[in-house]
């Protein structure tokens, strides 16, 4: 059983792996293949070091019994002064061969806490238009809100934006 936990510095080159690996299956064909053949493990983990180590982004990870990275979330305040959703999913990444598992959404759900814990009561993400997994955003509720242009290894694509509002809890009183 897989365990999702908040994420450690020596985490960093597991979830490097895990970014990098599901970038190539999910994105292959969408992305031209020479970005995507040289996306770097060890860039990418020195990258994922310093937002897990130095910065107030929530990351979390879902781990196999055995110590194993298989997928992690990342989000934390909207990046882009957005005046209705003031959290923001920046990535969620899972390897193909975990998908279906539920681990998706209990990586969703962990972050969700999170920022709902810090006040933060609306989230938005950005996802390829072309993304397959766009219907898992829309299976947890997300709507559809905008599109964007975004250049990706010399090719221009474009971005679909999701966006929740989240309840706050019931207090019991009326």
């Amino acid at each position: 059983m897989e365990m999702i936990r908040p994420a450690r510095v020596e985490d960093a080159p597991g979830i490097a792996r895990v970014h990098i690996d599901s970038w190539r299956t999910t994105y292959k064909g969408l992305i031209p293949d020479d970005f995507l053949a040289n996306l770097s493990y060890e860039r990418f983990g020195r990258g994922w070091t310093r937002v897990v180590g130095e910065t107030e982004q929530r990351t979390y990870v879902a781990q196999e019994a055995t110590g194993r990275i298989v997928g992690f979330v990342n989000g934390g305040p909207e990046r882009e002064n957005d005046p209705i959703y003031k959290g923001e999913l920046y990535a969620i990444y899972l390897f193909k061969e975990v998908q279906g598992r539920g681990l998706g959404r209990r990586l969703f759900q962990a972050l969700v806490e999170s920022l709902l814990h810090d006040g933060m009561h609306s989230m938005l993400l950005w996802v390829l238009a072309d993304n397959p997994s766009r219907r898992f955003y829309e299976a947890l509720g997300g709507q559809e809100l905008r599109t964007k242009p975004i250049e990706i290894g010399g090719a221009t694509l474009e971005e679909v934006a999701y966006g929740w509002q989240f309840q706050y809890p019931q207090s019991g009183r009326e």
